[in-house]
């Protein structure tokens, strides 16, 4: 039995959660913000960067820690109010970040097979690359507006 208060009836969830529907709403639809196809491009490409430069930490370095892209997600909240998972919802073709997330690590696994592993990778300077790559990334979104 629910608990009940000096002869009142407890008021059920739902009718307390009616006065805040329209602003659950108001969130939940929420578009970004207008972004010119410059800054959408520069979205895409620095979440590619931060994630290609985490799976080779992750696979060749044994580091899990997600460091770039945790970076990157402080500096898009913190500058444009949006997250990578939004990015990649809002912004790349799948419009699914889990659909982004599989593609981008496939994708990876493929160019460290083609590239002889961790070893012809980093014989290859591809960790140098990938961090070029990631600090342009980060500096294109640190000159936006």
């Amino acid at each position: 039995m629910p608990f009940v208060t000096a002869g009142r009836r407890p008021r059920a969830l739902s009718t307390r959660l009616i006065p805040l529907l329209p602003w659950l709403v108001a969130v939940a639809v929420a578009a970004p913000p207008d972004l010119t196809p410059e800054t959408r491009q520069a979205l895409v490409t620095a979440v590619e960067a931060a994630a290609a430069l985490d799976f080779y930490n992750a696979r060749c370095r044994s580091d899990g820690s997600g460091r770039h892209s945790n970076n990157l997600n402080k500096q898009l909240a913190g500058k444009l109010h949006l997250t990578i998972m939004g990015v990649q919802d809002d912004l790349f073709p799948e419009r699914s970040f889990r659909a982004v997330q599989r593609r981008l690590q496939d994708q990876f696994t493929e160019d460290l097979r083609q590239a002889g592993g961790c070893q012809g990778a980093k014989d290859a300077g591809v960790p140098e690359q990938l961090n070029d790559r990631y600090r342009g990334s980060i500096a294109a979104i640190e000159a936006l507006p």
